[in-house]
């Protein structure tokens, strides 16, 4: 007579996080916590208060900004003034009212927005030629045209100023985007991101009749949504904040941007209140602008950085 064992139940195992999160833990322990609470309730609780502390440090000069921004045309007195009461819009409604700043918030609305549609365009072009083509000197092009972000921006601008002025672009938009759409951080992370790709969907189109700008419209492209969407926030930012380039390019009232718009304010005596106001203005359409691409904002990020 055979006896057989009981069938012995498997109890389901728990989750094993994964070795990023593990070694982000323990970074964050090492960086936060003093060695004798790491890994223990205390632990826990040093980090959140050291986390809450670094937050409202950050956030401080937000509020600061925005309340000071809402307050009577008065000399500032800290930290009364800090307070949220009393409140008053009259700022917000001097800096609408202006006559130029509504024009330099239009400036700068199309300075960002096409900068955006033509650095992501140019710059996913040239990843796709730089990780998918083969032609000769396609390395050497590539690592020159990288080697520029080793260089000042200041020691081009000189150049680049004296070329768009005998071109007549002073004081127009052209001047102020074209230069500015050579964007050699935008191409490499194209060319990271596509390099990653499989080459079998390439040779899949093609095969099926495709056009070279038919498959970088129908298959590259679609693709490239988390990236684009990420150096779309990193762009937007970049040009909505520029103040040298729009300063020396833009020398008449009407093509200033709203930084450079701002920082003439308070050469003319402007009311800190209103001052602020316009910074906050300025500040909405970043903050817009990460929060439609925050979606892929994170992917993106991460995907540039581990291929290739």
């Amino acid at each position: 007579m055979t006896m057989t064992a009981p069938p012995v139940e498997k109890t389901p195992l728990a989750p094993v996080p994964s070795k990023p999160a593990r070694r982000l833990r323990r970074e964050a322990e090492r960086d936060f916590v003093p060695h004798g609470l790491r890994g223990t309730r205390g632990g826990r609780i040093v980090r959140g208060i050291l986390l809450t502390i670094a937050a409202l440090a950050t956030i401080f000069p937000f509020y600061a900004m925005v309340v000071l921004s809402l307050k009577p045309s008065a000399a500032v007195e800290f930290p009364g003034s800090l307070l949220p009461w009393p409140l008053t819009g009259e700022a917000y409604d001097a800096v609408m009212g202006a006559q130029d700043v509504p024009r330099w918030l239009l400036n700068t609305l199309i300075y960002s927005i096409v900068s955006v549609i033509g650095v992501l365009l140019l710059a996913s072009l040239a990843g796709y030629a730089f990780a998918k083509k083969r032609f000769p000197g396609r390395e050497a092009m590539f690592w020159s045209f990288l080697s520029m972000v080793m260089v000042p921006y200041h020691v081009t601008m000189i150049p680049t100023f004296a070329m768009i002025s005998k071109l007549g672009g002073v004081d127009t938009y052209w001047g102020l985007i074209v230069p500015t759409l050579a964007n050699a951080q935008a191409v490499f992370l194209m060319r990271q991101f596509i390099q990653g790709l499989p080459d079998e969907l390439f040779e899949a189109a093609r095969l099926d009749g495709c056009s070279e700008w038919q498959v970088f419209r129908r298959i590259v492209l679609p693709l490239l949504k988390p990236i684009l969407a990420t150096l779309g926030v990193f762009v937007f930012l970049w040009h909505w904040n520029d103040f040298l380039w729009p300063l020396v390019i833009g020398q008449s009232t009407d093509m200033r941007t709203l930084t450079v718009g701002i920082a003439s304010l308070q050469q003319q005596n402007v009311p800190l209140n209103v001052v602020l106001s316009g910074s906050v203005i300025a500040f909405v359409p970043i903050f817009a602008a990460y929060l439609v691409g925050q979606r892929y904002f994170t992917e993106g990020v991460t995907a540039s950085g581990i291929k290739g």
